[in-house]
């Protein structure tokens, strides 16, 4: 009861925040127009990503307890914002997107001093250590979880509804063991809530369209990932290196598999295109929302085979295996989807 008020508080800011942006963003042309790959009506508001920063900045100065490392994250979180901003606004090139990308994840890893040293018992109880390597997987985790919300996000309310499981999860993660950075996803989950009524016009349809931008994928992404190094830190460790994979599973997998079979056609890896798993779902018959919610529960699913994983402290080789399982599967099964659809429907 005592982080409710909060909540409802950052909730609340979100939806105020989404109607006072909403007519700047019409003004100075932050939005998102139709196109081959977009097949949206008009010119949306590409507002969410800066109205959930700014109601998650106000609620938690307040009631996050004030430290160096909580305002590293905020510093970092305004850098990838703005960045996101211009990526909306101008379309950046990859470089420049990966090189902002680089130096906020030096933020994490050399201004916070936070970097994976290990991944813990994921070879048959032999640990793997990482030693000064952790920099450059750390950066590489940060960059790789950035990208991985920003590509997912390509129907109305994916990417949103995919951050409310790991948000969830992460909350539960760590209230669980007494650890007060659930603070921050919990106040996440509020304030993605608000952004997805905007978003998805549910319940209320006069509502006006928004959408995430760029700008919000990267923050979340940004925010999940420095939860989750917090979370695997060797001193204060709150989860398994290999439940982290888990609860950004769906996203995770998407990009991993997007980016190889880009590859293999001889494409760039960041070239954009329509074979992510939710353009696969609508080309097979679904409507968007039966896609969002099948690959939202997937993401579940997932997410809570990790906890259920880390409350049993099932060793973390099996899990690590289990999860190279269902990506092979995954992988398999997009490369195949069409026989798969064959069989199904016979």
């Amino acid at each position: 009861m005592e982080y409710f008020i909060p909540f409802v508080t950052v909730f609340c800011l979100t939806c105020v925040a989404i109607k006072v942006f909403n007519p700047i963003a019409q003004r100075v042309g932050l939005v998102d127009l139709p196109n081959e790959r977009k097949t949206h009506v008009g010119a949306i508001p590409l507002i969410g990503g800066v109205s959930i920063y700014c109601s998650v900045l106000l609620v938690s100065s307040i009631v996050f307890e004030q430290s160096q490392l909580f305002n590293l994250y905020l510093i970092s979180a305004a850098l990838i914002l703005f960045l996101g901003v211009l990526d909306d606004k101008y379309d950046l090139s990859v470089r420049v997107r990966i090189a902002a990308q680089v130096i906020t994840a030096s933020i994490l890893v050399f201004g916070a001093g936070l970097y994976l040293t290990s991944l813990g018992d994921i070879l048959y109880f032999v640990e793997l250590k990482l030693g000064y390597f952790g920099i450059f997987f750390t950066a590489l985790a940060v960059i790789g979880a950035i990208n991985a919300f920003n590509m997912v996000d390509g129907i109305d309310g994916l990417a949103g509804m995919l951050s409310l499981v790991t948000f969830s999860s992460l909350a539960f993660l760590f209230y669980a063991v007494g650890n007060s950075w659930f603070i921050l996803p919990l106040l996440f989950i509020g304030a993605i809530m608000g952004y997805l009524l905007f978003n998805l016009r549910w319940p209320f349809e006069t509502f006006e369209k928004i959408f995430m931008g760029d700008a919000g994928s990267m923050l979340i992404g940004l925010t999940v990932v420095w939860l989750l190094v917090i979370g695997v830190e060797a001193d204060t460790q709150v989860f398994a290196p290999v439940t982290a994979l888990y609860l950004i599973g769906i996203p995770l997998m998407d990009m991993a598999a997007i980016m190889y079979r880009r590859k293999k056609k001889g494409m760039s890896p960041f070239k954009p295109d329509r074979d992510h798993l939710h353009h696969i779902f609508e080309r097979a018959g679904y409507s968007r929302k039966q896609t969002l919610i099948r690959i939202s529960l997937a993401s579940f699913v997932l997410a809570a085979i990790g906890i259920i994983g880390e409350s049993l402290h099932t060793p973390e080789w099996i899990m690590f295996f289990g999860f190279l399982v269902i990506f092979v599967a995954y992988n398999w099964a997009l490369a195949h989807v069409w026989q798969i659809l064959t069989w199904f429907r016979k």
